[in-house]
């Protein structure tokens, strides 16, 4: 009967594939370790070498497009706020001079 299955978090997953990387112990010995089958292990580290070109990236490019859709966000944000504001207004002197004349035609 085997126990409840154990959650590795990415950094225990990153240290158990740079040990098999380091080839001291054999995948199989890792794998008894730390209580885990060997084809998860050798998951964990295909996983690992086939995102390894990951980190070499330049993220600016990514940054640089999130912060020109974040301006443009607000530029549009900012354009609505102003034609809510206009219409705002103009509904508030309809409203005065519609109160005017019914006031004025009451009396």
């Amino acid at each position: 009967m085997t126990g409840p299955r154990r959650k590795f978090t990415p950094e225990e997953k990153a240290r158990i594939v740079l040990e098999i990387l380091k080839e001291e112990k054999s995948a199989s010995q890792l794998a008894t370790e730390h209580g885990i089958h060997t084809n998860v292990l050798n998951q964990w580290k295909a996983e690992a070498v086939q995102n390894l070109s990951q980190l070499f990236v330049d993220d600016r490019k990514g940054i640089t497009k999130m912060k020109n859709d974040y301006e443009q966000k607000i530029d549009e944000l900012y354009a609505e706020v102003g034609k809510l504001t206009t219409q705002l207004s103009w509904i508030k002197k309809k409203l005065l001079r519609h109160n005017q004349r019914t006031t004025t035609r009451s009396h």
